[in-house]
């Protein structure tokens, strides 16, 4: 079976095209006309749009007469997942944060698993025993450097600095420039570092999973063993999509 889910975010549109259970490929479309010739393309038998920047409807609309089977809109408290929910208000949990969470459970059955998705936002999320029980949102690195420029007089507006320059970032910034990385960098990293000690005391069994866009940058500078999969958002949609599709 082949089947194509799309993660509608913040900053991009990804796809995942599943031959079986095995993501064959994965990319960004700009247009539901370019999603139309993705499906299309793949043959794509069934398709499921999870979107937390906007509605989904006008992408589901772009692959009539395309699919040959379900295409299926995620709704928030609504679309059956093959994990339990016990979100307070599950009406408002992203796609994203669910499906990241239904992934790590599968890849991890029966651990309790804290799921570090860092894009945008840098969520760190708890799974235990096939439940998704809460977790917290921050700001993302970008976010960061921007929000210090957006809400000050005189801050400079940043970028991201270099794999190699944030390589070598100091803990200490000498100027207002390497403060600011430092504070924004390392303060993320501190913060998510603080997150899981505290998540490993209470589950010492506790495995760790990241992904994000900027998995990258935090994958070398967490405490203890972790598992790196910056695809993990886009295998929980697919099992969301075969849990619907059978």
């Amino acid at each position: 079976m082949t089947t194509l889910v799309l993660d509608i975010g913040n900053t991009a549109a990804k796809y995942g095209c599943f031959r079986g259970s095995a993501l064959a490929e994965s990319g960004s479309v700009a247009t539901p006309a370019e999603l139309r010739a993705v499906a299309e393309q793949a043959k794509a038998e069934h398709v499921l749009l999870a979107s937390v920047a906007g509605p989904a409807e006008p992408w589901a609309n772009a692959l009539g007469g395309v699919v040959s089977g379900k295409v299926v809109v995620y709704e928030s408290g609504k679309t059956p997942v093959p994990i339990a929910n016990a979100y307070a208000t599950p009406h408002t949990l992203g796609a994203d944060r669910l499906a990241a969470a239904a992934g790590a459970a599968y890849l991890l059955p029966g651990r309790p698993v804290v799921v570090i998705d860092a894009g945008t936002c840098i969520k760190c999320d708890l799974v235990l025993n096939n439940i998704f029980v809460g977790g917290s949102i921050a700001p993302g690195l970008r976010m960061r450097l921007q929000a210090m420029h957006h809400y000050t007089g005189r801050l400079p507006e940043l970028l991201l600095p270099s794999t190699s320059e944030a390589a070598a970032l100091a803990l200490c910034g000498t100027d207002t420039r390497t403060a600011m990385l430092s504070g924004a960098l390392n303060g993320a990293v501190a913060e998510v570092n603080g997150f899981v000690s505290s998540y490993r005391q209470q589950h010492p069994n506790l495995a760790v999973v990241l992904a994000g866009g900027d998995a990258a940058f935090f994958e070398s500078r967490l405490k203890g063993h972790i598992f790196v999969l910056t695809e993990l958002v886009l295998l929980g949609l697919h099992r969301i999509l075969v849990h619907n599709v059978g």
